[in-house]
């Protein structure tokens, strides 16, 4: 996603918040700093291209995927998906069993060979805009959408461990989309508990970090966010103190003031949404520092941890 054309809004004045709350939004300020300096240390390795030698992700099961792409749309070839596997059934004992978590991969693989589809307008309630974009990509030819899925993917794998329902928005297997108001759709229907939306950012060179963007107060057409807007931004703050702390990455130093978390009113995928949802922009893929990160397999699975952590301490309460 990029940030160039959308307006966005300053992030919502900080409230206090009690218990476990506390312990997270904390964890930006002393986090951040301790984060910046592994960050700095891993992002100076180099680039892509640049030889170096990058740990293996841990390995994680692989869960039969749970897409939620309409019977009308045509699957493409099933290469695109994991290996499918049986997903372990969740005790009754696991945290997260009862609890449904819809994850977005931003955008998809298949985009860019459906460019007059993904351009049709639809209704985000404030006003009309694409259906969606092939994203961003870094100058090595890594695409967001390979980033977002692979990143899903090993999300998805470690709230299921936690007990989790998760389904997917798309899992690459779907011609191109869904479309921004379809993805919104999905999770009101799904009656998530949480929604994630997994992209990566395409800012300008020197512009590093992750931030974690919550929904403005929007009442509109088809829009109505005031009822989430609160615990969009709960978790939202729950899942930034984890990405610090698992990641070690910094809050972005081009948006959000330092505090890892954005305000908008101009996405879809917000405004629609009916159940708490929030998007995270994980990285730069223009930045070579930030993107030596984001080609990493074993970074990505820190990636996914941070978010899972996020996720499981905004449900758990």
């Amino acid at each position: 996603m990029s940030y160039t054309g959308p307006e966005f809004d300053s992030p919502a004045p900080r409230r206090r918040h009690r218990g476990a709350m506390t312990v997270a939004v904390a964890a930006l300020v002393p986090g951040a700093l301790l984060g910046w300096l592994v960050y700095e240390a891993v992002g100076d390795t180099g680039g892509p291209g640049s030889g170096r030698t990058e740990a293996k992700a841990p390995s994680t099961p692989q869960a039969s995927p749970s897409s939620a792409s309409p019977s009308s749309a045509k699957p493409t070839a099933s290469s695109t998906s994991p290996a499918a596997e049986p997903a372990p059934a969740p005790s009754a004992a696991a945290p997260l069993s009862g609890k449904v978590v819809v994850i977005d991969p931003g955008h998809n693989p298949h985009n860019f060979q459906h460019t007059a589809e993904i351009n049709r307008k639809v209704d985000i309630g404030t006003n009309w805009k694409e259906c969606d974009t092939t994203g961003t990509a870094t100058n090595a030819g890594y695409t967001e959408a390979e980033f977002t899925l692979d990143v899903a993917r090993k999300l998805r794998a470690l709230l299921e461990e936690q007990g989790a329902t998760v389904k997917l928005t798309q899992n690459g297997d779907r011609t191109y989309g869904p479309c921004i108001d379809e993805r919104a759709r999905i999770g009101n229907e799904a009656k998530a508990d949480a929604v994630v939306s997994i992209h990566a950012d395409g800012s300008g060179t020197g512009n590093r970090g992750f931030h974690v963007i919550l929904p403005a107060s929007v009442h509109a057409g088809a829009a109505d966010t005031r009822p989430i807007v609160a615990p969009s931004r709960e978790l939202g703050e729950r899942i930034a103190g984890s990405f610090v702390r698992v990641t070690g990455s910094a809050p972005a130093n081009y948006v959000g003031g330092g505090t890892g978390l954005v305000t908008r009113q101009d996405l879809g995928g917000l405004n629609l949404s009916t159940v708490p949802k929030v998007f995270i922009e994980c990285g730069n893929m223009r930045d070579s520092k930030d993107a030596a990160l984001l080609i990493s397999g074993a970074w990505r699975q820190k990636a996914a941890q941070g978010i899972s952590e996020g996720i499981v301490s905004f449900l758990r309460g």
